[in-house]
């Protein structure tokens, strides 16, 4: 069925989980409190798909103030206590998921720009930590963080296939550019409440198709995509 790809890469923030308004929220209220004033959606472009210590310069810049380890500590706590309260997975995923699994014999992994501390409380807290453990990769634990390629190339590597017939499923442009540069095939995937302007940016970004549903996302895997378009 699946004769373009042999295993599939996912991001885990915006992909697995509905964790972006929850970490995004909370870090535009700490930025606040330290003086840096930022809408939501202005929050939300700056530093979706990003690490927060990867934004140091710009955050000490606007602050007038230093990133210490306190605040990041505190960040780190404030955020995570958020995530148990309220993390989401993100819609239909669990099906897909079980039949990409299923499909692919386990050759699945998640490739996050997050520390792992994050990524295990989020895949642990919505039930999809059985499909991933063992297979998890942190870009904080990479030479270079996402936009380079680092962390898809460790997950490809991990799950023995090369990159090249690799698929990767990402939400952002950083993202998609991470798996571009690794040499995947990337799949962007675009919420329903996204505009088109969003779309266009992922492709923009090297997506080679956009969707809006993860029950697309087994279909999409099986075709061999003649030009990029979003459903």
């Amino acid at each position: 069925m699946y004769s373009k790809f042999d295993a599939v890469l996912f991001d885990c923030d915006g992909v697995l989980v509905d964790s972006e308004p929850i970490t995004n929220g909370l870090l535009r209220d700490m930025l606040e409190e330290q003086g840096w004033k930022l809408t939501p959606e202005a929050c939300f472009q700056h530093f979706v798909g990003k690490a927060v210590m990867d934004e140091k310069l710009a955050i000490e810049a606007n602050t007038g103030k230093p990133l210490t380890v306190a605040w990041m500590q505190s960040f780190r706590a404030r955020r995570n206590a958020a995530l148990e309260a309220h993390l989401q997975a993100i819609p239909n995923i669990h099906a897909a998921i079980d039949q990409i699994h299923l499909h692919f014999e386990g050759r699945i992994a998640c490739a996050s720009g997050a520390d792992r501390y994050k990524v295990e409380l989020q895949l642990a807290k919505v039930a999809l930590m059985p499909y991933f453990e063992g297979r998890i990769f942190s870009g904080h634990e990479m030479p270079r963080s996402k936009p380079a390629p680092d962390v898809y190339l460790a997950a490809a590597k991990a799950v023995g296939v090369h990159p090249i017939r690799c698929a990767v499923v990402e939400d952002t442009v950083t993202g998609v550019m991470a798996g571009v540069a690794a040499g995947c095939t990337v799949f962007g995937y675009a919420p329903p409440h996204l505009q088109a302007t969003e779309h266009a940016a992922l492709l923009a970004a090297g997506a080679s198709h956009t969707f809006t549903d993860m029950l697309h996302l087994p279909s999409l895997l099986s075709q061999k995509m003649a030009q990029s378009t979003f459903d």
